[in-house]
């Protein structure tokens, strides 16, 4: 047995599949790959890793296994694929999978060639465990997976308030114990389904108002997605004007990737400023309903044509605009069952509070173009008139209001 000390869980024991496969390269990668990727240039001490937050979501997922009375082969399973849900990460995270997905069509869940290989494949096989059936629980696809990959799953219980610890921003402090204390499983269609057992709405509405209420002051702060939208053209750049591979990306961890811009003349200049914090700066901070639906249409070609407009229509180089459209707000927990008067129904039903919830997500979306700050006023004004957004509104937004964080007065 390993017994870990966590900062958020206290004391954490790791015995069996789980033990052994802790020190394996592929699941030890993880220590160099950041959790929140560039929120660290926000707050500091967001520094953990997905090492760290694997540890705890096992832990989460060991607790919830005794409590439902799982032991044996299935237990083992998850508690397996707890410890392996994030080896397919690349670095920093979430931030470059849409761009390798486009060359790969695989995403971090897509681990099953990871896990049958090497020596996490022969981790699983020496505790009679297939490879396969634990890709498919990272997956989602397997009995009992809703528990580390589904609605109301152990994987969000353990971000959420590892997050909030290391950022210091406490919204996202949510009720561990009582999430674990409080899951059973159903019989739907002859598949277990993952449930929130009877009364126990507002435990689930818990954890949407603390996604909600992080998500703009942490998830999708304006500097986190300025540095995320750079570190994506450098990696853009890699892939296109270099040799480098995106199946070679995909296994990196951040520092590897952070050494591959430095020494790519095409990408060396990108990576001097995110190393100097020397970050783009905001010309358009566009909300939802101030965006064309062609822009929110417009699939990743279509969106680097605009860049090049904007920048001709500025008079600076291509290489000086960035245009920042996130995907359609999307609540999946929403979708998540709870038990009511011995009905199971949607949480979307059942709360008042997820229709509340769906509408501070659509307020809290913006588009955003980012060029260096020479160029703000200029590259603004050209994003307004390509993109047709309304000038006025977007000088009010970006300049006209009062910062809400100290990194704001920058």
């Amino acid at each position: 047995m390993i017994t870990i000390k966590d900062t958020v869980h206290d004391h954490i024991e790791i015995d069996g599949v789980a033990a052994d496969l802790l020190d394996t390269p592929t699941v030890q990668r993880l220590r160099g790959v950041s959790q929140l990727g560039t929120v660290q240039l926000v707050y500091p001490s967001a520094n953990h890793t997905r090492f760290e937050h694997s540890v705890g979501v096992y832990h989460l997922a060991s607790r919830a296994l005794e409590h439902l009375g799982i032991d044996g082969r299935n237990a083992d399973r998850i508690e397996a694929a707890a410890i392996l849900h994030d080896v397919g990460h690349g670095p920093f995270s979430h931030n470059l999978e849409a761009l390798t997905h486009r060359r790969t069509g695989k995403y971090h869940d897509d681990v099953e060639e990871l896990l049958a290989s090497g020596s996490v494949g022969e981790v699983l096989r020496d505790h009679d465990l297939d490879p396969r059936r634990i890709a498919d629980i990272v997956a989602g696809e397997a009995p009992y997976a809703g528990l580390v990959s589904g609605e109301l799953d152990v994987d969000r219980m353990d971000y959420l308030v590892r997050d909030a610890y290391h950022t210091g921003v406490p919204y996202g402090t949510i009720d561990t114990e009582r999430f674990v204390r409080e899951l059973t499983f159903t019989d739907d269609d002859g598949s277990p389904r993952l449930v929130l057992d009877e009364g126990n709405v507002q435990t689930a509405e818990s954890l949407l108002l603390a996604r909600a209420l992080m998500n703009p002051v942490v998830y999708t702060h304006h500097v986190a997605r300025i540095s995320k939208a750079m570190l994506r053209r450098g990696a853009r750049r890699l892939l296109d004007e270099t040799g480098f591979t995106a199946e070679r990306l995909r296994r990196m961890d951040d520092a590897d990737f952070l050494v591959a811009l430095r020494t790519s003349e095409e990408t060396a200049a990108i990576a001097r400023r995110y190393d100097e914090r020397d970050l783009y700066k905001r010309s358009v901070w566009a909300e939802y309903d101030d965006v064309p639906e062609a822009v929110h249409e417009a699939d990743r070609e279509e969106e680097r044509e605009l860049e090049r407009e904007i920048a001709e229509e500025a008079g600076v180089a291509p290489g000086r605009v960035i245009l920042d459209v996130p995907p359609e707000p999307s609540m999946r927990e929403s979708t998540a069952r709870v038990t009511v008067n011995g009905e199971l129904r949607r949480l979307e039903r059942q709360s008042p509070l997820v229709k509340a919830l769906r509408t501070v997500q659509r307020n809290q979306w913006r588009l955003g173009v980012y060029t260096p700050a020479g160029d703000t006023e200029r590259v603004g004004r050209a994003a307004a008139a390509v993109l047709g957004i309304e000038p006025d509104g977007l000088v009010s937004e970006v300049r006209g209001r009062m910062p809400t964080t100290l990194d704001e007065f920058e």
